[in-house]
C-alpha cells in the first residue's frame, strides 16, 4: 500500500502557507514592506516551483479546522519573529495526523528554533526566504520528515511486539501455574489455541488473561 508521503511525492505538493500579520497600527512602514516582500518571494518561490499553493491563511484559532479541511501535503509557516502562537495552533492541527511543516523566519533566537522543533517542525530556516532557495529546502524537510516518520513507525512496531511478547509470557505463567505445565508445554498450547481460533498468538493470550481475571 503506498504511504500518503509517498503518493505526495509522485504529484504536486498542496501546500497551505501560514503566516502572523504584522499589524499596521503596531509595526512601521519598513516592516510591512519587509512583510509583504517575504510573501511575495515565497509566493514566487513556490509558484516556479510547481507547488500547488491551496491556501494563504492567517495564524488563528481557525487554522486546525482550516488545515484539516484542506488536507494540505506540507505546511509552510512565514513567520517575521517570534512564532509560539503559530506552532501552537499547528500542533493541535497536526496532532492526529503529521505533516512536513517548514518554517522561515528572522528570529535567530535559540529557544525559539528548540520549540519549534519539538514541535514538529521538519526545517527551520532564518533569514533564507529566497525564491531560488524555496524548493531544495522543501525537498530536504520533505526527506527528513519521512525519515522521521520511518524511524517513529519502526519505534511503534517496536514497542507494540515488546507489549504482546509480555502478554504472551503473562499467559504462559497462568497456563504453568494452573495446570503444572513445564514452559515449552504452555507455548505450544498457546500456539495450538491460537491456530484453532486463527488468531494471533498475544490476542489468544490476552483472552487468556481477561478469562483469569473474571475468575478472579
Amino acid at each position: 500500500m503506498t504511504s500518503p508521503t509517498r503518493t505526495a511525492a509522485m504529484r504536486t505538493l498542496r501546500i497551505i502557507v501560514v503566516h502572523n500579520l504584522v499589524r499596521a497600527a503596531d509595526e512601521d512602514d519598513a516592516a510591512l514592506r519587509a512583510q509583504a516582500a517575504r510573501a511575495h518571494a515565497l509566493h514566487l518561490g513556490l509558484v516556479e516551483a510547481g507547488y500547488d499553493i491551496v491556501a494563504s491563511l492567517p495564524a488563528d484559532m481557525h487554522l486546525p479546522e482550516q488545515i484539516a479541511k484542506l488536507q494540505p501535503d506540507m505546511i509552510i509557516v512565514d513567520a517575521e519573529s517570534d512564532a509560539r502562537d503559530v506552532l501552537e495552533h499547528i500542533v493541535i492541527a497536526t496532532r492526529d495526523e503529521r505533516r512536513p511543516i517548514v518554517m522561515f523566519t528572522e528570529s535567530e533566537d535559540t529557544g525559539s528554533m528548540e520549540a519549534a522543533m519539538a514541535a514538529g517542525v521538519s526545517a527551520y530556516i532564518v533569514a533564507g526566504l529566497h525564491a531560488e532557495r524555496i524548493k531544495p529546502v522543501l525537498n530536504v524537510a520533505l526527506a527528513r520528515f519521512r525519515q522521521d516518520q520511518k524511524l517513529r513507525s519502526e519505534l511503534s512496531d517496536t514497542k507494540l511486539k515488546l507489549a504482546e511478547r509480555k502478554v504472551v509470557e503473562r499467559a504462559k505463567g497462568v497456563l504453568m501455574a494452573r495446570h503444572q505445565m513445564s514452559e515449552e508445554v504452555a507455548y505450544q498450547k498457546l500456539r495450538s489455541m491460537a491456530m484453532n481460533k486463527n488468531m494471533k498468538l498475544s490476542e489468544i493470550a490476552q483472552r487468556l488473561l481477561d478469562v483469569e481475571d473474571l475468575l478472579g
